[in-house]
């Protein structure tokens, strides 16, 4: 009786080991998200960190469980990645991505790539197949046609909302950038996450700007600006507006704080409010150290977000918002999403 219960505690301690260090934190993008897209970009997130914290729980690797929540994520129309994705000022799809490996700092990403429904999965073949960091474009088509990921016809990926908010504001580009000033649409999404080894990984997608220029690149595929991870210190995705982010190198500068000592909280707020008094740029970030240590934090006027952390699943969308529930809970009334967590 005494060995039964014995071998059982050791088992129940191996497990809250392992639910005291693997966390999942993923976003959908800091913007000023309507009342009408609130309640689908909440429930986004919350699905598709259950997702990752399901990889997690099955053995999966950080990384891992980054791809699978950002692949959730770029699958949901609601959110600006994958599909869902804004088009650009000729009414095309041009997604950028990026995933980064903090045990080994190796990280791929690809940028204004098309047809391609899951980009995430591509930058991480192309940190896995190939010697590169980035492909872009035609190239990194040419290598998702190579490998022989599946493409999609660019209508797919193109809901009925963007294809009429895109032929309304086309001719207003002005304006477009205004709003990103006043802390309108800044839409991406992305992930980190610590595993039970103590491994850190992030990664971000996302379609860009609605009208933007043919080409156009923002922060969101590029290594210290749109995500950034290492063991040594935490990983980070960011969102909002990219060219604000990359003139700071948002991502690389909140692990700079946290590298001298300040909390992931802290770090992301001194960056964020750095990044608004330096270049009036605003944007959100999530964050996560080696410890589990994990934050949400954004300047915009919402950002939609949730984490799983020790068997509760938080998440927000308005400043200062941090609600929770139990996660066996919320898997029991929400059956249809078959997580295999427990």
């Amino acid at each position: 009786m005494a060995e039964g219960f014995s071998t059982g505690r050791k088992r129940e301690d191996q497990e809250m080991n392992l639910k005291m260090s693997a966390v999942v934190v993923v976003h959908g993008g800091a913007w000023a998200i309507p009342d009408d897209l609130a309640k689908a970009s909440v429930d986004g997130v919350k699905v598709a960190a259950c997702e990752g914290f399901s990889v997690l729980r099955g053995g999966g690797s950080a990384l891992d469980a980054v791809e699978a929540a950002v692949r959730t994520l770029e699958e949901n129309t609601v959110f600006n990645a994958g599909h869902g994705a804004v088009l650009n000022a000729d009414g095309e799809v041009e997604l950028d991505a990026i995933i980064m490996d903090g045990r080994t700092l190796t990280s791929g990403a690809v940028s204004s790539v098309k047809n391609i429904a899951n980009p995430v999965s591509l930058a991480r073949a192309v940190m896995e197949k190939t010697s590169h960091i980035m492909l872009t474009s035609r190239g990194a088509n040419l290598f998702a046609e190579s490998i022989g990921m599946a493409t999609v016809p660019t209508d797919t990926l193109v809901t009925e909302y963007e294809r009429n908010e895109w032929e309304k504001h086309k001719n207003y580009l002005t304006e477009v950038m205004q709003d990103f000033n006043c802390q309108w649409a800044h839409d991406t999404v992305g992930a980190v996450s610590v595993d039970s080894a103590g491994n850190v990984a992030c990664a971000t997608s996302t379609g860009g700007i609605r009208n933007k220029m043919i080409g156009r690149v923002g922060d969101s595929s590029i290594i210290g600006s749109g995500g950034y991870a290492d063991n040594f210190s935490g990983a980070v995705s960011c969102t909002g507006h990219g060219e604000s982010i990359l003139k700071v190198t948002l991502a690389r500068l909140i692990l700079s704080h946290i590298e001298q000592g300040k909390s992931v909280a802290d770090s992301s707020q001194v960056s964020l409010q750095y990044m608004g008094e330096r270049v009036r740029g605003a944007g959100g970030a999530i964050v996560v150290s080696p410890s589990g240590e994990w934050a949400a934090t954004f300047t915009t006027e919402r950002m939609a977000w949730a984490a799983v952390d020790q068997d509760v699943l938080w998440y927000g969308l308005d400043p200062n918002e941090r609600s929770k529930e139990q996660l066996s809970q919320y898997i029991y009334n929400n059956p249809n999403n078959h997580f295999n967590i427990f």
